[in-house]
């Protein structure tokens, strides 16, 4: 698969029986993959079971609905924050970027905002990593690089300078493909 990244967006009605989820009511959610990304399931627990299908999940996981509430409308940002600025990366699908968008997804994990629902190692032996953001229900795919940990402070460097507004995306972009090849995981050093 091309794609070392994607979004797919929670359903508000059933994919199976296409009536509306209810606010605070489990949900089955499953990636099937595709020619070309994923497919996106959200159903009632029950409409789930009764499925009859000849194909497995690329990921599955239980979870509970959250209706969207509509915001009152904001001052436009001026800076963008570790969310909008995944969004808008993982939108882009730049593989050079792929340091950075892995690095915000684990910050945006610790901090809680979004939550790792699958890892999958596929067979030519790249990590793909199933996030859902908590409160938007958005699953991103995301390819882990196996950074190393010589490479890991730069490219939280990089993500301070995004963040922060004093570098570009492009600046970074060609940070990145000027970088050496990671090819490895990070491991811990041994004293």
């Amino acid at each position: 698969m091309s794609q070392e990244w994607n979004i797919r967006s929670r359903g508000h009605f059933c994919s199976l029986c296409q009536k509306p989820l209810v606010d605070k009511t489990p949900v089955v959610s499953a990636l099937r993959e595709v020619v070309g990304g994923y497919e996106r399931y959200d159903c009632h627990p029950e409409c789930w079971k009764a499925l009859p299908r000849d194909w497995e999940p690329f990921s599955q996981w239980d979870g509970v609905y959250y209706a969207p509430v509509r915001e009152t409308k904001k001052e436009p940002l001026k800076k963008e924050d570790a969310g909008e600025l995944l969004r808008q990366l993982v939108t882009m699908d730049d593989p050079a970027m792929k340091n950075v968008v892995y690095v915000l997804a684990v910050m945006l994990e610790r901090s809680k905002t979004l939550v790792e629902r699958d890892a999958k190692e596929l067979e030519d032996g790249s990590i793909r990593r199933v996030y859902e953001d908590r409160k938007q229900g958005d699953t991103f795919v995301i390819l882990d690089p196996r950074l190393r940990l010589e490479n890991l402070s730069e490219v939280q460097q990089q993500v301070v300078a995004l963040l922060s507004g004093t570098k570009t995306l492009g600046e970074v972009a060609t940070e990145e493909d000027s970088a050496p090849d990671e090819g490895n995981e990070a491991k811990p050093e041994t004293a």
